[in-house]
């Protein structure tokens, strides 16, 4: 078996590929577990540091019929446009946060290498997908893909527990997979999209129960939009307390009892959409790179 080393400040884990293709080798055993949204805010910005260290991980998961049933137009990068619709939680993003509710962004100036995750592609269109047309703001004034948004703001931040792209994803992946919040929802007869209201204490009870520690909610308009998950920098779970302490008049604030709606997709694009996205994201890459080495000089 495959193993990929990541360094974790003094200790050394192994995470066996295995666990990042379970959605190609087990079907099901993931099935079950972002104008785009956007991290936790504080309404100083002055909170958001561009600082390398950090106190613990947020998950944040969200629910693609909250955002979906909003589409209005498609492309073949949004993941809401699919001829199935999306019925699971899927991936945000993996942000580093401080304890105060602040959180560290754009922490070392790098150019997206899309190489270091080419084979973790299929995986993330599926549990990581973009559910907007167009291209995000990265760091430093440029616009590129989702996961280059979320690498370049959130991903340089984490170093040196994360030392690249790979270790990023694959890591987001893992925390994911081994905790399926989708899978213990359901398993508590939490079905989301089947257009029933729940309990915000229910929901947080059955995810506190599973997973040993207290998630955070974010709504819109009395729907939930993310579930979020947060981790010490070990990757044992804690609980999301900065996290909860939301404002009952805040946007994100969510009502005693909350939907996860469903939607119905707004074209067909289907994983021949996926593939052509994603060699025109290489060929960019590419271009932009050929680009780069024309340069006489350089600084990294």
């Amino acid at each position: 078996m495959e193993m990929r080393r990541h360094r974790r400040g003094k200790k050394c884990v192994l995470l066996p590929l295995s666990l990042l293709c379970l959605a190609v080798l087990l079907p099901g055993a993931l099935l079950a577990p972002s104008a785009s949204a956007s991290s936790p805010k504080a309404a100083d910005g002055s909170r958001k540091r561009r600082w390398a260290g950090f106190d613990y991980y947020v998950l944040a998961l969200q629910w693609p019929g909250t955002i979906c049933r909003q589409t209005s137009n498609c492309c073949e990068t949004n993941g809401c446009c699919r001829s199935k619709p999306l019925k699971r939680f899927t991936i945000h993003g993996l942000w580093p946060q401080y304890n105060y509710g602040g959180w560290p962004s754009c922490c070392r100036p790098t150019r997206f290498n899309i190489n270091k995750i080419l084979m973790l592609m299929p995986i993330l269109e599926k549990y990581w997908p973009s559910l907007y047309c167009g291209s995000s703001s990265t760091c430093f004034g440029g616009r590129g893909p989702f996961w280059v948004h979320e690498w370049e703001t959130h991903g340089t931040c984490a170093y040196p527990e994360i030392q690249d792209e790979y270790d990023y994803f694959s890591t987001a992946l893992y925390l994911y997979s081994k905790y399926n919040v989708t899978k213990a929802l359901r398993k508590a007869h939490i079905r989301p999209a089947s257009g029933r209201k729940y309990a915000v204490g229910q929901i947080v009870g059955v995810i506190e129960h599973a997973f040993g520690a207290m998630p955070s909610l974010v709504c819109k308009n009395g729907s939930v939009q993310e579930l979020r998950l947060c981790f010490h920098k070990d990757y044992r779970p804690r609980d999301c307390t900065f996290e909860t302490d939301k404002a009952p008049n805040s946007r994100s604030h969510c009502p005693r009892y909350v939907t996860f709606p469903s939607y119905k997709p707004s074209g067909d694009q289907g994983p021949s959409h996926w593939r052509a996205a994603r060699v025109r994201l290489i060929r960019v890459q590419a271009l932009k790179d050929s680009e780069f080495r024309r340069v006489p000089s350089c600084t990294k």
